[in-house]
């Protein structure tokens, strides 16, 4: 019987394997998906998020960002790092990284699907194999976190991300978020060559047609060719009622989900693969769900809280004009997130 079977091999699964295997854990993770596996996403990496990987040995090559700036069609203003640069790194690059790792490590990835999984009050069995305990990372919309009944409703708009990568040199050492009536795009430089813009909104449409809606980003693209096809995700809420069941441990956006408003996707699961693999440690499986709420509750709240006023019809278009107004506590909240 393994230590721990991790279910999925995106970074929060990687991670969580890599943390595991240098605690001394015996770890498998099952991924029926070829590698690398790509995501649309932002591709911002948060400073703390890359300090935390090069700690685990990963190995990043990126982009350094130096902090976020906000737009509108009137107000521009930045917030720039304190503690140190991001990184800017295609999901694809970040992925093989990972994976890298993981094959360093001698871990073991089986390539299938886990399937139904039995649990008794020693151990669980799931994809032929039988371990003391389960992580569950298989992504935002979990089929183990479904199988569990461990989900949900969402209620209010339903928002989606879709992504983009054009053939362009980056124009700013930031990460540059547009804010419109119909949502957000983030640019983030991922290569010297090569930007990422992802757009978050709940308005249905193609990648184009939402695009029109930020046209100082529009010109900025003007003769720029993209370099891959369209990539979407959502929807992006995902409520979870708890993040342990007996012996199972959601991670990641399995975990639950509140929006990418901020980017903190990896830094979280980052935070959260880290105390799951401590309560696999001391075998106290019922102090995670505690553990990640204490972890993740500032970035929860943040994002809660602009998520809220982006939905309300009279605050959404007072968030820039309320950061250039108040630049200093704009510059606060995005170093607490860094």
């Amino acid at each position: 019987m393994i230590d721990l079977l991790v279910a999925g091999c995106g970074p929060a699964g990687a991670a969580t394997a890599i943390r595991a295997a240098l605690a001394g854990l015996s770890v498998v993770v099952v991924e029926p998906r070829a590698v690398p596996i790509d995501k649309a996403c932002g591709e911002g990496i948060a400073h703390s998020a890359a300090s935390y990987l090069s700690r685990l040995g990963v190995e990043l090559d990126g982009r350094p960002f130096y902090g976020i700036r906000y737009l509108d069609g009137q107000h521009q203003v930045d917030a720039r790092f304190h503690a140190g640069p991001g990184l800017g790194v295609r999901r694809t690059t970040l992925h093989e990284a990972l994976m890298k790792r993981v094959a360093d490590l001698g871990i073991p990835v089986v390539q299938t699907r886990v399937g139904t999984i039995t649990q008794n009050t020693t151990s669980i069995t799931a994809a032929g194999h039988t371990a003391r305990y389960l992580a569950a990372a298989d992504g935002l919309h979990s089929p183990i976190r479904r199988q569990l009944d461990l989900g949900s409703t969402s209620v209010g708009d339903v928002r989606r991300g879709l992504r983009r990568h054009f053939h362009v040199s980056p124009w700013t050492d930031l990460v540059e978020v547009y804010w419109s009536r119909l949502g957000e795009a983030y640019v983030t430089p991922v290569a010297g060559d090569l930007v990422g813009v992802a757009v978050l909104t709940s308005a249905r449409g193609t990648f184009d047609s939402h695009l029109s809606a930020f046209p100082a980003l529009q010109r900025r693209l003007t003769g720029a060719c993209p370099a891959n096809d369209v990539m979407g995700a959502g929807p992006l809420r995902q409520r979870v009622r708890s993040r342990v069941a007996g012996r199972v441990l959601l991670v990641g956006d399995a975990a639950g989900y509140v929006d990418a408003l901020t980017g903190e996707g990896i830094a979280v699961a980052l935070r959260t693969s880290a105390e799951l693999v401590d309560c696999v440690l001391k075998d106290r499986p019922e102090d995670y769900e505690a553990a990640w709420r204490r972890v993740s509750w500032e970035c929860r709240l943040l994002t809660g809280s602009l998520l809220w006023a982006r939905n309300r019809s009279l605050l959404a278009p007072r968030i820039v004009p309320a950061a250039a107004l108040l630049p200093g506590v704009y510059a606060h909240i995005v170093n607490r997130l860094s």
